[in-house]
């Protein structure tokens, strides 16, 4: 399915965008009516999935005036609102031709079984007087313009509640992190003399073992947790210009190598010149480092995890396989998602933060990341960066 996805709240769309790509479909976006149409122009699409209440021309009218448009006119329409959830509001998106009606929030199952029965019904017709009509059009203006201005009054005190919450947040990250590592570095040290002490038995080396990787994870999620705050705080001081790929690919897979030998996995990467990418060089080795060594998590002992490329004009995609375990069903929605820390998604446990970190680096550079099963078994990394041409390049152009 190609869905149109029409909401003015970036977050709404970016979480549908995820779970229906997840899913195998393809998406495109607009922030309002507007937008939509002159996407709906250029741009064939199956169906239309809209919020009702967004600036310049809401969903109401955007429904409207696909019915009026001989191009249009047939495509199936779902009307998909937290604001407008009465009885009246729900008949008026009949009226105005709209093929479904569904309230903020519905589960996926529940919004893409409406779209298919969209697909599949004969589309609505909108009555012939329900936009002449003096009296449907004035309860429709009173009641929006009420709903406007409580919400904004809403969004603006929520807004500030939210900058006070991320820079306490912030805060308290830099300081747990800075002040975590002194009494660690004290209980790492005499961990080690107290295990150099122990006679060698296999019991003793299983300690150490457990010893060894527990102090990698923890300092490995300390790290990653100041990048996050670093990349929220200072994200738009990142600076990036025209990077050797491959380079960056070979000091990602040293940095994962001690990591994939203790699972018995190996990589096998391409030989050739990548070219250059748009990107800061070590942010982007820290990124692939961390998706390699994901794709390591969803492997099997004694297979390869693969790394390939493939260049088009703009943009240079890696695609890293891994041959194992899948992502369990209904997880890959927030495979990037910070808070997937704290979910079994791996056979051998939660994935820390390091798939977030990644994500969250390759936004700066305006690249992306996709993650899917694979048909067979393990997942499929699907990484797209900004192809740069040469290192004249000026890195102020690169940010989208």
């Amino acid at each position: 399915m190609k869905l149109l996805i029409v909401d003015d709240i970036e977050t709404n769309r970016k979480l549908l965008r995820v779970t229906f790509q997840a899913e195998g479909h393809t998406t495109l976006e607009a922030a309002d009516g507007f937008e939509a149409l002159q996407i709906l122009e250029r741009e064939p699409v199956d169906a239309v999935l809209s919020d009702i209440l967004m600036p310049r021309m809401d969903g109401y009218r955007l429904c409207h005036e696909i019915r009026s448009n001989k191009k249009l006119r047939d495509l199936p329409i779902v009307m998909y609102t937290s604001t407008y959830t009465s009885s009246a509001d729900e008949k008026l998106c009949v009226s105005v031709g709209a093929d479904g009606y569904l309230k903020k929030p519905a589960p996926f199952a529940v919004i893409l079984a409406a779209l298919e029965e969209a697909i599949a019904m004969p589309h609505a017709v909108p009555r012939p007087e329900a936009w002449h009509e003096v009296e449907v059009l004035k309860e429709y203006s009173d009641r929006l313009v009420g709903k406007l201005e409580h919400r904004n009054i809403a969004l603006a005190e929520a807004n500030d509640r939210l900058t006070i919450l991320e820079l306490a947040k912030n805060d308290f990250l830099r300081v747990i992190s800075h002040e975590l590592r002194t009494p660690l570095v004290g209980l790492f040290s005499v961990g080690d003399l107290i295990l150099a002490e122990m006679p060698s038995t296999d019991a003793n080396s299983s300690l150490r073992g457990i010893f060894r990787r527990s102090r990698q994870r923890l300092l490995s999620i300390l790290e990653d947790a100041l990048l996050l705050t670093e990349i929220d705080v200072d994200g738009p001081q990142f600076r990036c210009g025209p990077v050797a790929l491959r380079a960056a690919v070979e000091s990602a897979i040293e940095g994962a190598s001690e990591f994939a030998a203790s699972r018995q996995v190996k990589f096998r990467a391409p030989s050739a010149d990548l070219g250059l990418v748009v990107a800061d060089d070590a942010l982007l080795a820290r990124a692939l480092r961390s998706l390699l060594e994901t794709a390591v998590k969803f492997s099997s002992p004694h297979h390869a995890v693969d790394v390939a490329h493939e260049v088009a004009a703009d943009r240079t995609t890696l695609i890293i396989d891994s041959r194992g375990s899948t992502i369990p069903s209904g997880a890959a929605a927030k495979f990037f998602d910070v808070f997937s820390i704290a979910e079994p998604l791996t056979p051998g446990g939660d994935l820390g933060l390091s798939a977030a970190v990644a994500y969250r680096i390759l936004e700066l550079f305006g690249a992306s990341v996709t993650v899917a099963n694979r048909n067979s078994s393990g997942i499929r990394l699907t990484i797209s960066l900004k192809t740069a041409m040469a290192r004249g390049d000026d890195p102020a152009m690169m940010q989208d």
